[in-house]
C-alpha cells in the first residue's frame, strides 16, 4: 500500500516512502505519536506553503481546518483529513493527553459527514467484503471488544451494576461536536429524538447516556437536569457501553460511535444524523444519504471500519500495526486501569520486589506497602484501596484481598537472583500452585471449553512462538551435552521448601524421592536429572548428593537450557514443576506426582493427589489460553506499559530487557537464606 491509497490501511509492513504533509495546526507539531503514525503511513509533517506533490493535512472538520482547506485550494493540492481511530485510548485526549492507537486518514472526505463521500463510505460501498479470513477477523474483533468492554475511550467499569433491563437508551453527544454539526443537528434535534423515544415506547423508562467528556467536565452535552422526568433519567459514570446496550430494548442516536457499537451488540438503532454506519440496512434512519444503497452485515461493516480503513499503530514495536495489535494494547491498558485505579496496599513484599511492583501496579496511584496483612487491610480500607499480599506470605487473607505471584513467562534470569518479572498474577480465590483451594486459574481452565475460535487460534499461535523461539519461564541459557541413548525421561529438580511443594506435593516431596520413584517405575529408561537453577546457584535448598545421583540418574544436566533439553526427551516426571507445563507445550508426555495447575485435565498422567473438582477435559489450547493469556498481567520493561503476552514473549526471546546491577547477587544470597528459614519465599 502506498501513501496515496485511500482506505485499506491494515498491517503496513514498515515506514513508507515519505511525502510532505503541510499542516496549519500546532497540534500536528506538538503531538509526537501523531507525527509518528503519519510518518509510518508515509507522510512527513511540515510547515510552510504546499508545493506540487505535497498534501495538506487538517484535523477532520475542526475549527482550524479552514486554514488548511484554504491553503490546499489555493495551491491545488490534495487534502488529507485526519481523525482518531475508533479505538483510541483509555480517556479522551482532553482528559489526560493520551496518544491515539490509530488514525483515520481520508482523502475523499471525513467519515462522520454524510453530505459527501469519504474513503470509508467508498470502502463500504465498493469493497467486496467477502473474504472469509477478513470476516472471521471481524467477528472475533467484535467478540473481543464485547468481552473486554472496549470502546473508543476504554476507561469504563464493567463491574458497575447497570440499571435494571428494559429501558430505551438515548445517547447524548457533546455540543459543537463535528459529527453533530455535519448532521445539521442541534439542541432541537436532540429534543426531537428524546420525544420520539418516549412516543415510540409508551410506558418504558428512558435513559439518557451522558458523553464521557461531559461527565469529565470537558464539554457540555445536549441534555441536562431539565430533561429529567418521571420516565426519563440521566446516566453518567463509568458504565460500560456494552453493559448498557445489553439491557436496552431500543437505542436512539444522532451520530455517536455508540450507535455503531449498538449495531455490533445486536441492535438496529434509530439514527437521526448521517454517521458512517447509517444507510447500510443495519439502522432505522431518519435521513441517511440516499446514495448508500448497499446492504451489509455487521461483520462487513466492522471489517471496513475497524480493519481496512484505519492506520493502526503498534506502540510496543514502534511500527504500523494490525487492528489486533491495537486491540490487544487497549485490552492490556484497560485491564491495568480497572484493577489499579483505586490504588493498592501491598503486604508481604520483600524490599527488592517493591520497585517492580510499583512500576506495574502503581501507574494510577502509588502502591503503599504495609505489614502484617491485618495492618495492611486496615490501611486499605481506610484509604479506599485494594489489598494485595504475596501469595506465600499468608495462608489466610482478609476479605477482599488478592494474592499476587510471578506468572509463567517471568524473566531472563531467576527470581532468586532478583531479576524483576514481566508477568504477575492476581488471584482473588487462591493461587495457582495451591491445589487445596480453587484458584482463579483453575476456574479459567475449567471454562476453557467455551473458547471462541479466535481465542483458540491466539493460544495456538502463542504456544508455537514459545516453542519455536525456546522461551521458558526463566529463559536460562546453557549448552546441551551429549545425552545417553534410549528412552529418555527428564526429572526436573525443584526447590524443596518451595510453596508449590509444601502445598501441592503428594507423598513424594523431595528431589531424591522423585528420582527414586522415576527409576523404580522405569528401570530401563535413561533418567536425566536437571537440578533447579536456584539450587545450582546455592540460593535455595534441594541438592541431591553425588552418591545418590550416581545410582539413580544416567546423566546430571547442570546449567542446561531447558527448552533445548525438552526437545530431546520422551517424558517428564515431576512433582509440581512448571517445566511440566513447558513439556506439554512441546508435545512431551508428562507424569505428575503432585498436583500442579496443569494436572487433572486429561493432559497428563497423574499419580499424585489431584483435586476431584478438576473434572473438565481441556485441550492444550485451552490450558495455554487460561495460563498465559487470561490469567496473568504483563509489563513491558521497554515502554513501561502494560502489554499483551505476545509482546512479553518477544522480549524474552530477543533478550531486549534491562538487567539489575552486580549488587543483586549478594543480596539474592542473603535473601535466599532468610527466606528459606522463614518459608515465605517462592
Amino acid at each position: 500500500m502506498t501513501a496515496d491509497t485511500p482506505g485499506q490501511h491494515d498491517a503496513g509492513a514498515g515506514e513508507a516512502a515519505s511525502r510532505r504533509l503541510c499542516v496549519f495546526n500546532g497540534g500536528f507539531l506538538t503531538q509526537r505519536r501523531l507525527r509518528r503514525i503519519l510518518a509510518l503511513a508515509g507522510y512527513q509533517v511540515s510547515i510552510g506553503s504546499p508545493r506540487d506533490g505535497d498534501l495538506v493535512g487538517v484535523w477532520g472538520q475542526s475549527p482550524t481546518a479552514w486554514r488548511g482547506e484554504r491553503a490546499a485550494a489555493r495551491a491545488g493540492v490534495p487534502l488529507l483529513r485526519i481523525e482518531d481511530a475508533f479505538l483510541r485510548s483509555l480517556f479522551p485526549g482532553r482528559a489526560r493527553g493520551e496518544p491515539p492507537l490509530g488514525l483515520l486518514l481520508d482523502r475523499r472526505g471525513v467519515h462522520f459527514d454524510g453530505r459527501a463521500p469519504s474513503d470509508l463510505e467508498h470502502l463500504l460501498a465498493t469493497h467486496p467484503l467477502d473474504d472469509t479470513a477478513l470476516l472471521d477477523r471481524a467477528r472475533e474483533g467484535i467478540a473481543r471488544m464485547r468481552a473486554a468492554h472496549l470502546t473508543k475511550y476504554a476507561a469504563v467499569d464493567p463491574d458497575l451494576p447497570p440499571p435494571d433491563p428494559g429501558y430505551v437508551l438515548v445517547i447524548d453527544q457533546t455540543r459543537g461536536d463535528a459529527s453533530v454539526r455535519a448532521s445539521g443537528a442541534g439542541r432541537a434535534r436532540f429534543r426531537e429524538m428524546l420525544a420520539m423515544a418516549q412516543a415510540e415506547h409508551p410506558g418504558a423508562r428512558v435513559l439518557i447516556r451522558t458523553h464521557p467528556e461531559t461527565t469529565g467536565g470537558h464539554r457540555p452535552g445536549h441534555y441536562g437536569p431539565e430533561d429529567v422526568s418521571a420516565r426519563v433519567a440521566l446516566i453518567a459514570g463509568n458504565h460500560s457501553p456494552w453493559r448498557l446496550l445489553e439491557g436496552a430494548v431500543d437505542v436512539y442516536t444522532v451520530s455517536s460511535q455508540m450507535g455503531f457499537e449498538a449495531i455490533l451488540a445486536g441492535h438496529r438503532p434509530r439514527v437521526f444524523g448521517q454517521p458512517f454506519y447509517a444507510g447500510w440496512g443495519l439502522t432505522r434512519d431518519e435521513e441517511a444519504p440516499p446514495r448508500r444503497t448497499r446492504r451489509l452485515t455487521r461483520a462487513q461493516l466492522f471489517a471496513a471500519a475497524m480493519i481496512l480503513y484505519p492506520v493502526w499503530y503498534d506502540p510496543y514495536r514502534d511500527r504500523p500495526g494490525r487492528f489486533e495489535d491495537a486491540l490487544a494494547a487497549l485490552e492490556a491498558e484497560a485491564r491495568a486501569w480497572r484493577e489499579d485505579r483505586n490504588g493498592w496496599v501491598a503486604s508481604g513484599m520483600r524490599l527488592w520486589k517493591r520497585a517492580p511492583l510499583q512500576k506495574i501496579f502503581g501507574r494510577e496511584r502509588r502502591v503503599l506497602f504495609a505489614d502484617p496483612p491485618a495492618h495492611a487491610a486496615e490501611r486499605a480500607g481506610r484509604d479506599g484501596r485494594r489489598l494485595m499480599v504475596w501469595a506465600s506470605a499468608a495462608a489466610a487473607l482478609p476479605e477482599g484481598a488478592v494474592r499476587v505471584e510471578d506468572g509463567l513467562l517471568r524473566s531472563r534470569g531467576l527470581g532468586a537472583d532478583l531479576i524483576p518479572p514481566l508477568s504477575l498474577v492476581l488471584d482473588d480465590l487462591g493461587i495457582y500452585y495451591d491445589p487445596s483451594r480453587a484458584s482463579r486459574l483453575e476456574r479459567l481452565i475449567a471454562d476453557a471449553g467455551d473458547m471462541r475460535p479466535g481465542e483458540r487460534a491466539r493460544a495456538e499461535a502463542l504456544a508455537r512462538f514459545l516453542v519455536q523461539r525456546g522461551v521458558t519461564k526463566y529463559n536460562l541459557a546453557g549448552a546441551l551435552p551429549e545425552l545417553p541413548a534410549g528412552r529418555r525421561i527428564l526429572v526436573p529438580g525443584q526447590v524443596e521448601d518451595d510453596a508449590s511443594i509444601r502445598l501441592g506435593a503428594g507423598e513424594v516431596r523431595t528431589n531424591l524421592a522423585l528420582l527414586e520413584a522415576a527409576r523404580a517405575a522405569n528401570p530401563e529408561a535413561a533418567i536425566l536429572y536437571k537440578p533447579h537453577p536456584d539450587v545450582e546457584a546455592g540460593l535455595r535448598p534441594g541438592a541431591v548428593s553425588a552418591e545418590a545421583l550416581a545410582g539413580l540418574a544416567d546423566a546430571v544436566l547442570e546449567h542446561t537450557d531447558p527448552a533445548a533439553l525438552l526437545a530431546q526427551v520422551d517424558e517428564v516426571w515431576t512433582m509440581t514443576s512448571a517445566l511440566g507445563f513447558e513439556a506439554l507445550l512441546r508435545g512431551v508426555a508428562v507424569t505428575t506426582l503432585g498436583a500442579p495447575f496443569y494436572a487433572g485435565w486429561g493432559l497428563t498422567r497423574d499419580l499424585g493427589p489431584v483435586p476431584p473438582r478438576r473434572r473438565a477435559k481441556v485441550d492444550l489450547a485451552g490450558l495455554v489460553h487460561a495460563a498465559l493469556i487470561a490469567y496473568p498481567r504483563y509489563h513491558d520493561p521497554v515502554t513501561g506499559r502494560p502489554c499483551q503476552p505476545e509482546v512479553a514473549a518477544e522480549r524474552l526471546a530477543t533478550g531486549a530487557l534491562p538487567r539489575p546491577g552486580p549488587a543483586n547477587r549478594v543480596l539474592a544470597k542473603l535473601q535466599g537464606i532468610f527466606a528459606s528459614r522463614a518459608h515465605i519465599w517462592r
